[in-house]
């Protein structure tokens, strides 16, 4: 049983780069393993459902150079999660792709693993028939027709698809759609840290340097896990931690501040210790982690909705700013008419949303701020229809009427939009949405992920 570890995370995402003197102090200092994350659902359902990776291909292409010229130069494994930003089949093959021709391009030689996250809609119609797939809250049931019509599954992996492929000898695994703690997780308990340290230090370490007290920069962060606990410092000279920036790292993107839920257990929280170890490092004891009566993995679905086409204008008249609710509702009703007479599309058969920014463009119907402020407001008129080009008819439509729409202070024509951009009329693409926020219960954590190993 090894009694320490040492972890160095890259940076928060794989596509936001780091200082590569950071990362060459850190390995030098010392480590383990580099792990990166590379995704999220952050950045909404496009990537899953589009299969499009989100780069830039050349930045992460950088950054993952740096990465694999100093790990395999220090002998120690690299592990990457939620490859190309969704983790599905396309994504973990422009990922792969980059490794790739990064080794032949430096003659590097190494066992190189990957891990399939993408799951076939007919396994996943078969799991749903045995009762395996259930909702997570307020996600709704999902149906074998959700499945059918949904253009992309991943499964998110927890730490023993890793594990299996380091077991394997591999030295770089690249992931598909993995959970972020998974990432940091995997090798120390692999190695005998317990699971409560990994799980907790692998939290503290899924963003990068993001746990400092203040991210200047994206950069590294290293921690290192013992028996009893961790101590987590960021490498770069210029960052410190804190134990209120790590704490608060704790509870980053967390339903519950105290009880964060993985594959396979629950990390409890509530009586974790944060200690200054000294003006830039913090010491982490006292986490729990309970394991789960059954194990699940959470899916991810993505599927196709229609194409949008946006228009952007300011609205500056007082008048109409006084009475805009009103005044947008009535555009609404001539476009549904106009739309109908002039493209036989009732209203069910397409979307128009405006978003308001300088009232309510952020949170919407959510927004306590009920008062205005302020002398204009942005509009984005936003429309969804089955294709670009009912899309793209649309919004002049929309875009014209709201342009000249009269309110009762109005006498003759008044044009109340300014538009930065000509044509206004922007195509968007297509429109995903996610259909799939549940758990599938396995009998083999490994079972759905499949894995292939290559020498380089």
């Amino acid at each position: 049983m090894i009694q320490k570890v040492r972890a160095i995370a890259a940076t928060g995402n794989l596509s936001t780069g780091f200082r590569e003197e950071t990362l060459v102090g850190a390995v030098k200092d010392g480590a383990h393993f580099v792990g990166c994350d590379a995704g999220t659902t952050d950045s909404g359902p496009f990537y899953l459902g589009s299969g499009q990776a989100r780069g830039p291909r050349e930045g992460v292409k950088r950054n993952l150079r740096l990465i694999l010229r100093e790990a395999l130069s220090a002998g120690i494994p690299v592990i990457v999660g939620t490859a190309g930003h969704a983790g599905g089949r396309p994504h973990l093959e422009w990922t792969l792709e980059i490794v790739r021709e990064l080794a032949t391009e430096n003659s590097w030689h190494f066992k190189l693993a990957a891990i399939d996250s993408e799951i076939e809609k007919d396994v996943l119609a078969e799991a749903l028939r045995k009762g395996e797939i259930s909702p997570l809250s307020p996600a709704p049931r999902l149906e074998r027709e959700d499945i059918l019509r949904a253009e992309r599954f991943v499964a998110m992996m927890g730490i023993e698809p890793i594990q299996r492929a380091l077991s394997a000898g591999a030295q770089v695994v690249i992931a598909g759609r993995c959970s972020d703690v998974a990432i940091y997780a995997a090798l120390p308990v692999l190695r005998g840290i317990p699971r409560e340290v990994a799980f907790h230090a692998g939290k503290i370490l899924e963003c990068g340097a993001a746990s400092a007290a203040q991210r200047l920069y994206p950069d590294c962060m290293a921690a290192e896990l013992d028996q009893g606990g961790f101590t987590v410092e960021p490498p770069n000279p210029a960052l410190r931690c804190t134990p209120q920036s790590v704490a608060a790292h704790t509870l980053y993107e967390s339903g519950d501040p105290h009880h964060l839920v993985e594959s396979g257990g629950m990390l409890d929280t509530s009586h974790a210790k944060f200690e200054a170890a000294s003006d830039r490092a913090v010491r982490v004891t006292g986490s729990r982690f309970v394991p789960s009566a059954t194990y699940t993995v959470r899916i991810e679905g993505a599927a196709l909705v229609g194409y949008r086409s946006i228009v952007i204008a300011g609205i500056r008249d007082p008048l109409v700013l006084r009475q805009l609710e009103p005044f947008l509702s009535t555009v609404r009703s001539v476009v549904e008419r106009k739309v109908e007479d002039s493209l036989k599309l009732r209203s069910d058969q397409y979307s128009v949303r405006f978003r308001v920014y300088g009232r309510n463009g952020s949170l919407g119907e959510a927004e306590p701020v009920t008062e205005q402020e302020g002398h204009e407001v942005g509009l984005v008129i936003d429309v969804v229809a089955s294709s670009q080009r009912l899309a793209a008819d649309i919004i002049p439509i929309v875009s014209h009427t709201g342009l000249h729409n009269p309110i009762p202070e109005h006498q003759g024509l008044i044009s109340n939009f300014a538009y930065p951009f000509s044509p206004g009329g922007i195509d968007a693409g297509p429109v995903y949405q996610f259909c799939a926020n549940h758990v599938w219960r396995l009998e083999d954590p490994c079972e759905p992920f499949k894995m292939s190993v290559e020498s380089l």
